[in-house]
């Protein structure tokens, strides 16, 4: 294990599937993701590439892999393997024929200080939980016809 990965200084970790109807994936999340790592938001963690080709058949590609290497390899400096061969499977599984989804797992570097005092002063967080795009640009518009 990497020396800078250890268990009780490690901020929230989350997972995200974004998914590209009709395979659409063109690699300019890479630049974001790097400039999150490189400011301190996030470091990602594991990630992987899956898709459904038309005929059904899947396909996983992990980081190691030189399709990917290529683009991500800078964000996944200190890697492990969070997500499995069959948490991989179970997302491409999801996928309408012709699509990809991007997996990436990240801690949220942001919240490392916080979640560390959260545990030494035997705190739980008990919910969290994200409010969904829709609900907020209806919250914005509300405030905007006031």
């Amino acid at each position: 294990m990497p020396i800078d990965l250890k268990s009780d200084a490690v901020g929230p970790v989350d997972v995200a599937v974004v998914v590209f109807e009709g395979n659409r994936f063109n690699g300019e999340i890479a630049p974001a993701l790097l400039e999150l790592q490189a400011n301190g938001t996030v470091r990602v963690l594991d990630l992987a590439l899956v898709g459904r080709s038309p005929d059904g058949s899947v396909d996983v590609v992990e980081l190691e892999d030189a399709r990917l290497t290529e683009a991500f390899g800078p964000v996944a400096g200190a890697r492990f393997d969070l997500l499995s061969d069959k948490d991989l499977h179970a997302v491409a599984d999801s996928l309408a024929p012709g699509s990809s989804a991007l997996v990436v797992a990240w801690e949220n570097s942001w919240a490392t200080r916080l979640a560390t005092a959260l545990r030494q002063s035997h705190g739980e967080m008990v919910l969290l939980e994200r409010i969904p795009r829709e609900d907020v640009e209806r919250a914005i518009a509300s405030l905007d016809e006031q």
